[in-house]
């Protein structure tokens, strides 16, 4: 039986230390996720990285505010991630789809009905739709948390089976990850309380970190999807959480 899962890259999976992309590990991701589809999963890709992308590309002319930077980089490097995703995944003779989105969308009604009927068509055609926030219009208030609160919405509204976050380390510690003696927490109850060791700090290349993930699994937790937290940096991570579960590092949000 054929399972629907989300799986949200962040950009911190995505990048190299000097903070441009990373095309040998989005090349990695890409291969994984066709490995999936050829088991009969239906994949939602949820994608950082616009901003990286974009910022790589130009040297802006003058100086600009937080808004203006995250609207010129995203526009720009929308399309090279997207362009680099077409090229990659057309080996594998993988049609594509662009979903740029944005909070208001997923309010009960019309742009909710479409979204989720757009989304639908695609996957029921074999197309693997690729998610991002439309940062060009999306500013302030009116942005999501970060692509973890979306990922979660995207599950819930698709009904997915299964919601994978990929970051840069394996899950959720007992302390510091850098820390011999914190240990990973490797399956989490529903209703478990872990928010004494759940760090604050953010992202460096993104605007999340740990505390988004953990308030978005425990939310989509309760409505019974599960969700798992691992290391987008791993070799083969996604192949391994589903052959391997057990030798593989990663945190799991357990449901009912």
């Amino acid at each position: 039986m054929s399972k629907r899962i989300v799986i949200k890259v962040g950009s911190n999976a995505l990048t190299r230390a000097d903070g441009r992309l990373d095309v040998t590990r989005m090349s990695a991701l890409v291969d994984q996720i066709a490995w999936l589809r050829q088991q009969g999963h239906e994949v939602i890709l949820v994608s950082s990285g616009a901003v990286a992308c974009g910022r790589r590309e130009l040297k802006a002319t003058h100086e600009l505010d937080s808004v203006e930077q995250r609207q010129l980089f995203s526009a720009l490097g929308q399309v090279k991630l997207v362009g680099l995703y077409y090229d990659l995944f057309r080996e594998y003779h993988i049609h594509v789809g662009q979903v740029l989105t944005m909070k208001e969308n997923f309010e009960p009604g019309e742009q909710y009905r479409n979204q989720q009927q757009c989304m639908r068509v695609m996957l029921e055609n074999g197309v693997l739709p690729i998610v991002n926030e439309n940062d060009t219009v999306s500013v302030t208030e009116l942005m999501f948390t970060d692509n973890d609160e979306l990922s979660g919405l995207i599950a819930q509204m698709m009904q997915a089976d299964t919601l994978i976050l990929l970051s840069n380390i394996d899950g959720i510690f007992t302390g510091n990850p850098a820390d011999p003696q914190s240990q990973l927490i490797k399956t989490v109850a529903p209703g478990c309380d872990l928010s004494q060791y759940i760090q604050t700090e953010k992202s460096s290349a993104g605007r999340g970190g740990m505390q988004s993930k953990y308030a978005t699994a425990t939310k989509i937790q309760q409505v019974g999807i599960r969700v798992i937290i691992a290391n987008g940096k791993r070799e083969n991570v996604l192949v391994d959480l589903m052959e391997h579960p057990e030798t593989t590092p990663h945190t799991e949000f357990l449901c009912n």
